[in-house]
Parts: structure tokens; C-alpha cells; sequence
């Protein structure tokens, strides 16, 4: 999404595993925020500088917060939960600028709805083994092209980890603040 922006970045994985944290919270907003905080704060940006972005994408189905899965049966579970309705996703974001100790924080919410999918669909879908890795058990992008019926109210971005309707402008003015001006 960043180089669909003309946004030039390098990638740079923190040594942590989020798949093991505890699922279910009562602050989706807060939680994503800290989680895209912490994942930042694990990495040094490549130019002294420079500034580090982080995210964090969570699923919500209105008494939690749900993860990655941990096994097939899990992302069964997660995305039967999900046929017939709605759930939230939401995504934190935390762009640092460790030598000035600037930052930004934020965390965005997108609802969305996955109507009836049919069994055989589903089981096909869980042999592929796509939804590993994949909070709520689904990459919504990979869904819809697949002919999932999905709809998004809100960002699809933020559903795919990115909020850049919130995080594009937030990163343009970075930029045009950090240029020399003459």
C-alpha cells in the first residue's frame, strides 16, 4: 500500500511474536495502538532520522478482540462467527522518529460484513491454509477478489492493515516538514 502510494520505505520485521498475545480485551483502539507502538519502538529506522511505522490489525466481534488463529479449527470458529454479519477490524499506528522522539499514534476502525458463504467454500478455503497469519482468519483483498461476499464500511485499507486515508496525509506532512525550506 505504501509503494501503491509512492511512499519509499524499507521493510524491517521486529524480533517479536504477536500471535501469542492474549486475544480477548475490551479496548480494540488501545490495544492496536500499544501493539503498533511496541513493534515500533523494536526497530531502528534505516537512516538515523528517519522515521519507523508501525501497525497493528485486529478483528472485533463486540465482546473482544480477536487475533491470528491458532489452528484450523480456530479460523473455522473465527469465520463461522463471522457468516451472516458484521465485526469490526481495526488497525493501530504508530510512526516514530526515534532521534527527536516524535511520534504519531493513532488507530482506525473499518466494520465488515461477510454474508452467507456456502460450507464448501469455507472448507476449501481452510485447506488452503491461506488463513494463517491472517487476524480474523481472512485477508479481506484476497477474499474479495476470490468472490467472497464481503462488504467494508470505512477504510479497506485499515481492514488490510493500513489506514492510509488517515496515514497519507499524516506521512505528506512529514515530509514537507522535514524538507529543507529556502
Amino acid at each position: 500500500m505504501l509503494r501503491e502510494a509512492g511512499i519509499d520505505h524499507v521493510i524491517s520485521l521486529p524480533p517479536i511474536d504477536d500471535a501469542v498475545l492474549p486475544e480477548r480485551l475490551d479496548d480494540p483502539a488501545g490495544f492496536t495502538m500499544a501493539m503498533a507502538l511496541f513493534k515500533a519502538a523494536q526497530v531502528q529506522p534505516a537512516q538515523g532520522d528517519g522515521w519507523v511505522l508501525a501497525a497493528d490489525t485486529m478483528a472485533h466481534d463486540g465482546s473482544g478482540l480477536i487475533g491470528k488463529p491458532r489452528d484450523r479449527a480456530h479460523a473455522r470458529e473465527m469465520l463461522s462467527r463471522w457468516r451472516g454479519g458484521a465485526h469490526d477490524v481495526w488497525t493501530g499506528v504508530a510512526l516514530l522518529q526515534p532521534l527527536t522522539g516524535r511520534r504519531w499514534i493513532f488507530a482506525d476502525r473499518a466494520s465488515v460484513t461477510l454474508g452467507d458463504l456456502a460450507d464448501d467454500v469455507l472448507e476449501e478455503y481452510l485447506d488452503s491454509g491461506a488463513w494463517q497469519g491472517k487476524a480474523g482468519a481472512y485477508n479481506y483483498a484476497d477474499r474479495l477478489e476470490a468472490g467472497w461476499p464481503l462488504a467494508c464500511e470505512g477504510d479497506p485499507c485499515t481492514v488490510m492493515g493500513l489506514p492510509m486515508r488517515r496515514l497519507a496525509p499524516i506521512l505528506a506532512s512529514l515530509v514537507v516538514a522535514t524538507e529543507p525550506r529556502c
